[in-house]
């Protein structure tokens, strides 16, 4: 593992930076066309590769892990919209990977390289500082280990894609370094963005016209005749149950725990009770130059390290304030701001010459020089901890509520089992009745209405209503526990009569003819404001009403209108114009410009900056979309890019059964 602050710090980091990456990436690989069908090559990757794309490989784990953080991300919380789409989000991992290994690939022919010392300078610099080390203190050892369980990679692996993040951004920045500006460019978007308008406007509302229409039953059932297709089984499959909640909230009032079961506890899961040995520590670092391998050591900058290193030392064993002299003198900036401070380290986290020194120092005593590959340090030891187990004592407060959820969810399911037992044994009135509960019986219910007790449970309303007619009791876990239900009755799907959606094929009818006539109307409007070059006049024959705008930019709002650029051809105009007829949402209208506001110099010159990068940055993105496209298809026609469509479709059949 590369070792950057004599701490575990920069690794969490390239976990926390892989994933900002890997979204920021995304971005740019979405704009390839096609899809993993596309890429079949001559001879298959070998089992367990879904793809090889030049040097790179693809493997099957790696997008099981993509796919299931992108589950995560997208559904925190889990259910069963996640496992439903387990297999889209495999597809995706899949085919994200294999954009991101192209580039890689590509990177690696054009000769492009990052280094450890580019790694370092990431992982030590980069945008999460402020996270990992708030007010220049480590997050700690634990938070870390517990993140790189949770995304199900280990740190190799992140500094790996971590490497390969920053070789992609290197190739972007070559990519995209042709991307110019010009300054006609530039005035042209600051005169579009920043040009105001002021202008009168006939107002046409579909609600007005929806007041007029007063339809025929023969109009209607023609309209139902001609849609009938669409309400095609449009009432849903019903069923009744009845059923019996089993509630681990009362489950959970009724069960105590006693200092056995914390003891047993305790004893059965002592290794996570297990404290390493640990030393709290301080330190100053004098870096030295890295090497640069196949070069000589720059003797000179060594020894200059070590002189200035030994004068702080000197200071140290002087009396010096060590915590203002590691603000002063120490080069590692993730640490100096706090007087050196690194906290509480194990064995193992840091390079081999640290570790040695830190854990041979007794509690308030200073090394020597100490020399690494990352320079001359000077360690202080604040307190140190020996390896133990932590007594029952000390973390009974931690367990107590851990050991109680444990005994009520084995309680809950006990009793449900019990229940429906009974219930297929003597039916679930009588089983309900033995143990002081009442049976619910439902009315006929839609897979999307709330049943009493439950609320939404999607989990439920699916083991309903996949449940064989005429089948025994079952028991499905839900938020709320478990529930014994029995199918008593099933409505399959119907299309019903025009009599029963009479009034809702009233509304779809009225929308339809309010819509058609709205712009037709507006049409007429604009037509007619044209022809007399008098918009007043047009909207008082067709009675619209007419107001005026206040001075409105591109971004701005417009009662009525709503957002401008939902009428961003009235920028267009010339003062007088009518405009064509402009729809938004459930109004029509007709402008008449009545003033147009250029920008002033002054603002161009405090504005045109920030235009020209808003405008170079989605020139380089263009650029960098179209290289990867073209990457893409190159490799796909070369063959140096191959999919094992058997992996693929294995893959997705494995996702969609775990789920």
């Amino acid at each position: 593992m590369i070792r950057t602050l004599q701490n575990a710090g920069p690794t969490l980091k390239i976990i926390l930076g892989a994933m900002l990456v890997i979204i920021c990436a995304s971005m740019a690989i979405t704009l390839i066309p096609g899809g993993i069908g596309s890429s079949l090559g001559i001879g298959a990757p070998p089992a367990g590769v879904l793809a090889t794309i030049g040097d790179q490989t693809v493997t099957v784990p790696e997008v099981q892990r993509e796919a299931r953080a992108m589950i995560r991300q997208q559904f925190p919380r889990g259910g069963p919209q996640a496992s439903m789409l387990l297999p889209y989000f495999a597809s995706q991992a899949a085919e994200q990977l294999i954009n991101e290994k192209a580039l890689v690939a590509e990177a690696h022919r054009m000769g492009l390289r990052v280094s450890d010392d580019e790694l370092r300078d990431e992982l030590q610099h980069g945008q999460l500082g402020s996270m990992l080390f708030p007010d220049g203190k480590f997050v700690g050892q634990e938070q870390y280990e517990d993140f790189v369980r949770r995304n199900d990679l280990t740190v190799p692996q992140f500094e790996a894609l971590e490497k390969d993040f920053i070789l992609v951004r290197k190739l972007r920045a070559l990519v995209a370094s042709s991307a110019f500006v010009g300054d006609a460019d530039v005035r042209d978007e600051f005169i579009s963005r920043n040009t105001k308008v002021k202008f009168e406007y006939a107002v046409i509302t579909q609600a007005d016209i929806l007041k007029g229409l007063h339809p025929t039953d023969e109009e209607l059932k023609a309209f139902y005749d001609r849609n009938k297709a669409t309400y095609n089984n449009s009432i849903p499959e019903k069923r009744q149950i009845k059923y019996v909640v089993i509630d681990t909230g009362k489950t959970a009032a009724a069960t105590t725990v006693t200092d056995q079961d914390l003891q047993s506890y305790h004893d059965q899961h002592r290794d996570e009770f297990r404290v390493p040995e640990q030393v709290k520590v301080t330190h100053i670092l004098i870096k030295t130059p890295l090497p640069t391998p196949g070069a000589k050591e720059d003797e000179k900058a060594i020894a200059d390290a070590r002189a200035k290193a030994e004068d702080v030392l000197k200071q140290v064993k002087a009396g010096g304030d060590f915590a203002k002299l590691a603000e002063k003198y120490s080069d590692d900036p993730g640490s100096a701001k706090s007087g050196g401070e690194l906290g509480w380290i194990g064995r193992g986290r840091t390079v081999p010459e640290f570790e040695k020194a830190a854990f041979s120092l007794g509690k308030g005593q200073t090394s020597d020089l100490i020399k690494s590959s990352y320079g001359f340090h000077i360690i202080r030891v604040e307190d140190k901890q020996e390896a133990h187990l932590k007594s029952l004592a000390e973390v009974k407060n931690e367990i107590e509520e851990k050991v109680k959820q444990q005994k009520t969810a084995q309680a809950t399911e006990a009793a449900a089992n019990a229940l429906l037992s009974q219930a297929r044994t003597n039916g679930i009135d009588k089983a309900a009745a033995a143990k002081g509960q009442s049976a619910i019986t439902t009315d006929f219910f839609a897979k999307t209405d709330n049943l009493p007790g439950l609320g939404a449970s999607p989990q439920f309303m699916d083991a309903v209503f996949n449940e064989a007619d005429k089948a025994p009791p079952d028991v499905v876990q839900v938020p709320q526990g478990y529930v014994v239900f029995q199918l008593l009755g099933v409505k399959p799907p119907a299309t019903p009569t025009f009599e029963e959606i009479r009034s809702k094929v009233e509304s779809q009818f009225k929308n339809e003819r309010a819509g058609f006539l709205l712009q037709q109307k507006t049409q007429e409007l604009s037509d007619r404001a044209k022809a007399a070059r008098d918009l007043k006049k047009a909207a008082k024959e067709l009675g619209a009403s007419v107001k005026t705008s206040d001075l409105v930019a591109p971004d701005g709002q417009v009662p009525d209108i709503g957002s401008m650029s939902n009428a961003s051809a009235i920028f267009a105009l010339k003062t007088g114009d009518i405009s064509a007829p402009i729809t938004t949402g459930g109004n029509g209208v007709v402008a008449q410009l009545l003033e147009k506001q250029a920008p002033t110099d002054q603002d161009f010159a405090a504005k045109k900056d920030q235009i020209r990068q808003s405008l170079l940055e989605a020139k380089q993105n263009d650029l960098f979309g179209l290289f990867v496209t073209n990457l893409r298809k190159d490799m796909e026609k070369s063959k140096r890019l191959k999919v094992n469509q058997e992996e693929m479709r294995n893959l997705t059949r494995q996702t969609s059964q775990e789920g």
